[in-house]
């Protein structure tokens, strides 16, 4: 009872990708009909074919997000390494940087997992629809009201191969073509899985990358998933076998276009994309400077800065509102307007040395900043500058 109970609320939420897959497929087979004839192996595998590819269309963008958000995880992992290292015993404060990191960065580390979460209701359809085909049991809105569609695609035969078979039988006696047809789609599945993941790893992954637990993970899934292939391609129908191998296929020219037009910085990969926009007469530093700030959900504003006429952090400005003080701020030289103008006591070792009443060029640490932070620096001491030097007159008159 509970199990019948599971099957039906499973049958319900499966409606839409059960009729979703039998739409694709009948009308793929419509057309594709008038071209290679009705009822054969060869037919319906184009028509796999077809809803491999509206599928895997449908789902660029995001396979474009999942490796943004791969490489962008690769090229942070010597911050994590540092917060790590810095908020080791604090987990709630590790925590925090690290989800501030990621907003900062525009990482998200699931996205690597939404296109396959999405192929999933895309698989478990197509595989049960096959499997109903193969034990003449309709699955699906337009196979339930097309018996025949259902009666073909059951007979349908590619190389002597059924569609609706597979490897694993009850009595080997019977092995033959479709067993054969099957260990051949297993290897082309496990070999293009294996060149899809070894071709990131040796063009895509910089030498620091290659090293620590994020490496280790990238090595064992190297040779993990293709393992798991050869376990489940023994059950699988041989048609859904025919989708996995034109989806791992569509994978691994996309990944390629992907790395050779866009690939990680400091990877090999990274390299040869700069030798050949520097042969086109393009800046290959700005075009990665560009795509990074794409990338990126909010500009980098440099460190330390604070907007001219902005209240110090820990006082109360004009608003009457009380800002929020962060250690930061001092620690990277962020002083107030009076410190600025020399009125404050630091201790400069910068290159202009100790200044009068201040510290270094700016009247900060006398440490160097940034050019952006400088700039506006200077902007709140000139009037400060202009205002004593006008009362020095006053009183000199």
């Amino acid at each position: 009872m509970l199990l019948s109970g599971i099957g039906d609320f499973f049958n319900a939420i499966m409606w839409g990708p059960y009729a979703a897959m039998s739409f694709v497929l009948m009308y793929a087979y419509r057309g594709w009909s008038m071209v290679t004839g009705a009822d054969t192996g060869l037919t319906w595998a184009l028509s796999i074919m077809t809803l491999t590819v509206i599928v895997r269309t449908l789902l660029i963008p995001l396979f474009i997000r999942q490796i943004n958000s791969a490489r962008n995880m690769q090229l942070i992992q010597p911050k994590l390494k540092e917060l790590q290292d810095k908020y080791g015993a604090d987990r709630n404060q590790l925590g925090i940087e690290t989800q501030k990191l990621f907003k900062d960065e525009g990482v998200n580390p699931l996205a690597s997992c939404f296109p396959m979460l999405l192929q999933m209701p895309v698989f478990m359809a197509l595989y049960w629809v096959l499997y109903g085909a193969a034990n003449n049991n309709p699955v699906g809105y337009f196979f339930v009201h097309n018996p025949a569609l259902v009666e073909s695609l059951t007979h349908a035969e590619l190389f002597g191969a059924r569609l609706a078979g597979r490897f694993w039988l009850t009595d080997w006696s019977q092995f033959g073509a479709t067993q054969v047809f099957a260990i051949i789609l297993t290897i082309l599945m496990v070999t293009t899985l294996f060149i899809t993941q070894k071709q990131v790893m040796s063009k895509n992954m910089s030498p620091e990358a290659m090293t620590g637990q994020f490496a280790q993970q990238q090595k064992m899934m190297l040779y993990l998933f293709p393992a798991m292939y050869i376990f489940l391609g023994a059950w699988i129908v041989v048609g859904v076998m025919v989708y996995w191998v034109t989806s791992n296929t569509w994978t691994l020219v996309q990944q390629w276009l992907l790395i050779r037009n866009n690939p990680t910085p400091g990877t090999p990969a990274y390299i040869d994309w700069e030798e050949r926009m520097i042969r086109q007469g393009k800046d290959p530093k700005q075009i990665a400077e560009d795509r990074l700030n794409k990338r990126r959900k909010t500009p980098n504003m440099g460190t330390g800065s604070r907007t001219v006429g902005q209240p110090k952090p820990g006082t109360t400005g004009k608003d009457g509102l009380r800002h929020p003080y962060n250690k930061k701020d001092d620690e990277d030289g962020e002083d107030d307007g009076d410190d600025a103008a020399g009125t404050g006591t630091g201790t400069g070792k910068g290159p202009g040395g100790k200044g009068p009443g201040g510290s270094g060029d700016a009247g900060g640490s006398g440490q160097a900043e940034p050019p952006r932070v400088q700039r506006q620096q200077i902007q709140r001491q000139q009037p400060r500058t202009e205002s004593r030097a006008n009362r020095t007159t006053k009183k000199k008159k």
